[in-house]
C-alpha cells in the first residue's frame, strides 16, 4: 500500500479558536492512503511533551473516536483535548501517553463495515498499523485503551467486544450503543439510514445478551467504563449495556454524573479517562 502522508506539527490548540505559548503537547495532523477505504484518510496526533526530546522512549496509545457527524477535528477543536491533556500531565494526574483522533467520516460516518465502507477493517488492518510504526507506540495489549464520545462510545465498545485481545481500556462516553428514533437520522435519507442499520447492526446490548459463556471469557481480559449524564438521551442504552455485561460475568465500572448529550460533558469525561487510563497502560 503506497502511504501518502502531510505531516504538520503546531503547538498544542488550548481552545478552538487560539493557540497559546504555554502549550506543551505537539498536535500533528497526518494522513494516509487507504487500499480498503480507496481513499485518504486524515487523522490528527497528540504527541506529549517529551517526544521531541527522548527519541528512544515508546509510549502508551489512545486512540480516540469522535462521534456521529464529526472528524478528527473534533476532539481538538471543539473538546480541548490538548489542553486538557497538558494540564493533566504537566500536573503528573495522567502518564504521558499519544492520543491518535482517527477520522471515521465523510458522505458516511460509520465505525463499522458495510457496501463499499468497511471502515472497521481499514482501522485494524491499515490505520492501527500505519499509526503504531510511523510514531513510537507500544504495540501491545497492556499499552493501548479506546475511547470516544456518542457514535464514538459505540465504536470503542464495539471494537474492544470484537478485538479484546488489542486493548486493555475502553472508556465510553455517552455511548450511542444502538439504533434509536433521533431527527438528525431522517429515515427517508438513504445515507442515514444505512448509518442507522450499521449502528443496530452492532447493537452492544444484544451483542453482550446473546454472548456465550466461553465467548464472554475474552471480554474479562479488558477493563471497562461507562460514563454516561444522566440527563443523556443514551443514558437507558448505558444501562442496559451495563446490566448487560453484569449478566455475563464482565466486570464493568459505571459513572453517572450531572450532565447531557454535550461537549462541556465530554471535555469533563476526559479529564476523568485521562488519569484513569493512566493507572492502566
Amino acid at each position: 500500500m503506497k502511504n501518502i502522508f502531510t505531516l504538520l506539527t503546531i503547538s498544542v490548540l488550548c481552545s478552538s479558536a487560539s493557540i497559546t505559548a504555554s502549550a506543551r503537547g505537539s498536535y500533528v495532523v497526518d494522513s494516509l492512503e487507504s487500499a480498503i477505504l480507496k481513499e485518504v484518510r486524515h487523522f490528527a496526533v497528540y504527541l506529549p511533551e517529551s517526544y521531541e526530546n527522548n527519541a528512544e522512549r515508546d509510549y502508551p496509545v489512545l486512540y480516540l473516536l469522535h462521534g456521529g457527524g464529526g472528524s478528527w477535528r473534533d476532539w481538538g477543536r471543539v473538546g480541548n483535548m490538548a489542553r486538557i491533556a497538558d494540564r493533566l500531565m504537566s500536573a503528573r494526574d495522567a502518564r504521558e501517553m499519544i492520543i491518535v483522533m482517527p477520522d471515521a467520516g465523510t458522505t458516511l460516518m460509520t465505525y463499522f463495515n458495510g457496501g463499499n465502507w468497511n471502515f472497521e477493517d481499514h482501522f485494524f488492518q491499515e490505520f492501527m498499523p500505519y499509526v503504531e510504526t510511523r510514531y513510537r507506540i507500544r504495540s501491545e495489549k497492556g499499552s493501548r485503551a479506546i475511547a470516544g464520545l456518542s457514535m464514538g462510545g459505540q465504536g470503542s465498545v464495539m471494537y474492544g467486544c470484537h478485538r479484546p485481545d488489542l486493548f486493555s481500556v475502553v472508556y465510553a462516553m455517552s455511548a450511542y450503543l444502538y439504533k434509536m428514533d433521533l431527527s438528525m437520522f431522517k429515515e427517508d435519507d438513504p445515507v442515514n439510514r444505512d448509518i442507522q442499520q450499521r449502528v443496530e447492526n452492532n447493537n452492544a446490548v444484544k451483542y453482550i445478551s446473546g454472548l456465550s459463556k466461553e465467548d464472554a471469557v475474552p471480554l474479562r481480559t479488558v477493563i471497562w467504563v461507562i460514563d454516561c449524564g444522566d440527563d443523556d438521551f443514551t443514558y437507558r442504552a448505558n444501562v442496559e449495556f451495563s446490566l448487560a455485561m453484569k449478566e455475563q460475568r464482565i466486570p464493568v465500572q459505571v459513572r453517572i454524573f450531572d450532565g447531557a448529550h454535550s461537549w462541556e460533558y465530554w471535555q469533563a469525561a476526559l479529564g476523568r479517562a485521562l488519569p484513569y487510563i493512566s493507572a492502566i497502560l
